[in-house]
């Protein structure tokens, strides 16, 4: 009977490692948020959100049950220009005072390769949710050498800005808009397994 008890137990305990949930955070030292919008109609401009907190939890080795969150903070805009980046900070887009971050929180996290995911979920922006869908690219896994495990991500999407109330414009005389209403979005994150 004690054996019995002993193998239930053994059994239990190796359950739960199999099972154990894993959190990884993002390093932000190695981690960039990047997004593109075309302006003028013929040139693009590239800018990036320097502060920002990310997670992603799951059970599964590959993955397959994660979800991924994400915070930004607006007020962290830069486009190297600090003109445009008050803009851009201002009522005509972004609403800072008022909307002080961008959200992601993931629905679903499904496999579609080797190392490619599909990660839908709820994107707010300017108080405004929306389901959106990424790309993903999982780049691997290795240990550092202070001990700690460390994995890599790409990310990729894009959405439209109007959708979230974030809709100033002009036109131009000889067609089109002085600001593109498409984003794109680029992430390549590493995330760090919380020991």
């Amino acid at each position: 009977m004690k054996k019995m008890n002993a193998l239930a137990v053994a059994l239990l305990l190796s359950a739960g490692s199999v099972f154990a949930q894993s959190t990884w955070e993002v390093d932000k030292v190695h981690t960039n948020v990047l997004f593109n919008v075309s302006h003028m109609v013929v040139a693009e401009i590239t800018g990036n959100f320097t502060d920002f907190n990310a997670t992603i939890t799951g059970t599964k080795a590959d993955y397959s049950d994660a979800q991924a969150e994400m915070t930004i903070k607006v007020a962290s805009i830069s486009t190297d220009n600090e003109k445009r980046d008050a803009h851009l900070k201002s009522n005509d887009f972004f609403a800072v005072d008022k909307f002080p971050e961008i959200t992601f929180k993931s629905t679903s996290f499904k496999k579609t390769g080797d190392n490619t995911y599909k990660i839908t979920g709820d994107f707010t922006m300017r108080g405004v949710t929306k389901t959106i869908e990424l790309d993903a690219k999982f780049k691997g896994e290795i240990n550092d050498p202070w001990g700690n495990t460390k994995s890599g991500w790409k990310v990729t999407g894009s959405l439209d800005r109007f959708d979230y109330g974030v809709d100033w414009n002009k036109a131009i005389e000889a067609g089109g808009f002085v600001v593109g209403k498409n984003i794109d979005i680029t992430i390549n994150a590493e995330f760090a397994k919380k020991k």
